[in-house]
């Protein structure tokens, strides 16, 4: 037989280089920005460059062994101990390799949990075999109660404490973060927190016992290299509080990490890896040699929507996709209506699905640390490690993570996180699928066990108590939205019809397309149902010039506001006279889509009110329109 040459395909070509890239860009960009057309950055400030070369031979983060599998954990936070009880068992019975027991007034428990008492814990757990399930603890204030019952339950059922697979999860500090304030200071915290732990030890429970948990930073509202610095500060002070009593090895394999993991696939990815390196460095100035640390993961709750919830399938699959590629550990789905409710039982099986498919039918856990040698992904790695190690250094100079909770220091950097994201929010730079862009303005109810206790409302921003203005409040980003669609929802419930907006559609379907797209998208984003202007039968346009028909459509909808569509051109020629036609025919007030620069004026002065474009502050023009809307109703 004869030997076939391998096919060279690309191979026989020159290799590209980034200028000849560069050049062809500047053909397509004509002039425009580099920086502004291409460049991004994240609410850190990293830049993200378009094109990345490959990195040869990078090393891999250290995280699970090759070709393990993350442990596929499901929440169980029921407050009937008998019905938490009976999902726990159809979870394990369909696929879930482990529970997480959410503890109520946990970071993790919203508005929800089970009792931290020894009953409910007992019930809660019947029939689940504690030396061959995973258990992962997200505590709430009585902590030491909760773990006090897990113990006494494994003594009952005679099971040696090494052979308990328990993740206590005492986080002390993450507790005083989320209530802003402590009934007793760090430093007779630290010896009881450590007492705790080195209890567990000595009775045999492998752990690990604390966790740094990052949650409480990222829900509220904080960035990626802030819910880093925070955990690597909380993770810091636990060594420095049980390392009084037993060794610093065995001190760090007391302590696992818990992180927010959300849509952003290229940074949770990258945030997964960078905790990995930056506790490695840790471990390095401790004096000890770097060993993989055990690290958790839960979808982001302030990415969960109430509205259109079935997107939230596609968030919660994008963030375990991307929290396992990143070397999680242990991933746990929360389910698609977690902002509604306590889940029923398809909610959690598609939250159990979601990971099951991963892992079995993508075999996706099979290959250590793909991110390895991507240009794009060690770039950020890098620099979320930086960034990240800025920020905790200057934790540990304000007296470590305790300290800085005191001062505020992490509170005012979070806030100002959360201020700019809620601003991108707001002009839609940081689109909502399903509530701020494409919103389903006639969706179905979904089905929840019990509606959530935290309602929709957006999170006072003023509390009186001191102790609040301290504390990390944990935000939903869909929040404002949802209010105004919620809103709209009582206008209907109550008079039988939705608050409307005429659009009055310009020219010929070329013409207005795109902009009455955007502008319904734009309006019913805030429960403003859009109307749009019928064309004469047998037409595919209006008679240039002839604005009755528009103004007689306008008459018929039972709307009080209109918004023009169309493009620059037909702007120019019929903009006005239609402003004027639907001023007379009794618009409370005229919209139009697009920013004709030079003809703002002129527009202004037949009777537009207000413009409405991509980067405009949607969430506060559309409260405007809620209040024009109420005005019109009281006159």
């Amino acid at each position: 037989m004869s030997e076939t040459r391998p096919l060279a395909l690309a191979a026989e070509f020159p290799p590209a280089t980034r200028e000849q890239w560069l050049t062809l860009v500047e053909g397509v960009l004509k002039g425009a920005s580099f920086e502004k057309k291409l460049v991004s950055r994240t609410h850190d400030g990293l830049r993200i460059e378009p094109l990345y070369v490959r990195e040869a031979n990078a090393p891999l983060v250290a995280g699970r062994g090759a070709a393990q599998a993350w442990a596929a954990m499901q929440r169980v936070d029921h407050p009937d101990p008998a019905a938490a009880n009976a999902e726990a068992l159809h979870d394990l019975e369909n696929g879930t390799s482990g529970l997480t027991l959410v503890i109520a007034g946990s970071i993790g428990a919203r508005g929800f949990g089970i009792e931290a008492k020894g009953p409910a814990i007992r019930r809660t757990l019947d029939g689940v075999h504690l030396d061959a399930i995973p258990i992962e603890l997200d505590l709430g204030p009585p902590a030491k109660e909760t773990a006090e019952a897990l113990v006494a339950l494994v003594r009952e059922r005679g099971i040696a404490p090494p052979s308990a697979r328990i993740r206590f999860g005492f986080d002390p500090l993450g507790a005083i973060a989320l209530a802003g304030s402590s009934p007793l200071p760090w430093r007779e915290i630290a010896p009881q927190f450590a007492a705790l732990v080195r209890g567990l030890a000595s009775e045999g429970f492998a752990g690990p016992h604390a966790v740094a948990d990052g949650r409480v930073v990222h829900d509220a509202g904080g960035s990626e290299a802030q819910e880093l610095a925070f955990v690597l500060a909380a993770a810091v002070a636990y060594l420095r509080a049980l390392e009084a009593g037993m060794p610093l090895d065995h001190a760090r394999h007391s302590i696992f990490f818990r992180l927010s993991a959300d849509a952003d696939q290229f940074l949770t990815m990258a945030k997964f890896r960078a905790l990995r390196k930056l506790w490695a460095r840790v471990e390095e100035a401790c004096g000890l040699a770097p060993k993989p640390v055990f690290v958790s993961a839960e979808t982001a709750w302030r990415m969960m929507t109430q509205r259109d919830p079935y997107v939230n399938m596609l968030r919660t699959t994008i963030a375990a996709f991307a929290a396992g590629l990143g070397g999680a550990d242990a991933v746990s789905v929360l389910p698609f209506t977690a902002a509604l409710g306590l889940p029923d039982r398809f909610a959690r099986r598609i939250a159990r699905n979601s990971q099951l498919v991963l892992l079995e039918e993508s075999a996706l856990a099979k290959v250590a640390d793909p991110a390895a040698g991507s240009g794009a992904f060690e770039d950020l790695t890098r620099k979320l490690c930086m960034s990240a190690w800025t920020f905790f250094q200057e934790i540990e100079r304000a007296g470590g993570a305790a300290a800085a909770l005191e001062q505020g220091l992490v509170q005012t950097k979070v806030a100002e996180a959360r201020r700019a994201r809620e601003a991108a929010v707001a002009t839609r730079k940081d689109a909502i699928t399903g509530t701020s862009a494409f919103p389903n303005i006639a969706e179905g109810k979904v089905s929840v066990l019990v509606p959530s206790p935290l309602g929709i409302s957006t999170p006072d921003r003023s509390p009186q108590k001191e102790e609040e203005q301290n504390a990390l409040r944990p935000i939903r980003l869909a929040q404002p939205f949802e209010a105004l669609r919620d809103a709209s929802d009582r206008v209907l419930e109550t008079s039988g019809a939705r608050l409307r907006v005429f659009l009055a559609t310009l020219g010929s379907p070329v013409e207005f397309t795109a902009r009455a797209a955007f502008a319904k998208n734009f309006f019913e984003a805030g429960g403003i149902e859009a109307i749009a202007a019928p064309l004469p039968e047998g037409e595919t346009k209006l008679p240039r010039g002839d604005f009755s028909a528009l103004a007689s459509s306008f008459k018929s909808c039972g709307a009080t506001l209109a918004c023009l569509c169309s493009s620059d051109e037909v702007y120019a020629r019929e903009a006005a006279g239609t402003a004027q036609a639907l001023s007379a025919a009794g618009a409370r007030h005229i919209y139009l889509a697009g920013r004709p620069k030079e003809l703002e004026a002129a527009l202004r002065e037949a009777g537009v009110s207000e413009f409405i474009y991509a980067g405009c502050d949607a969430l506060a023009i559309l409260k405007r329109v809620h209040a024009t809307i109420a005005a019109s109703a009281e006159t």
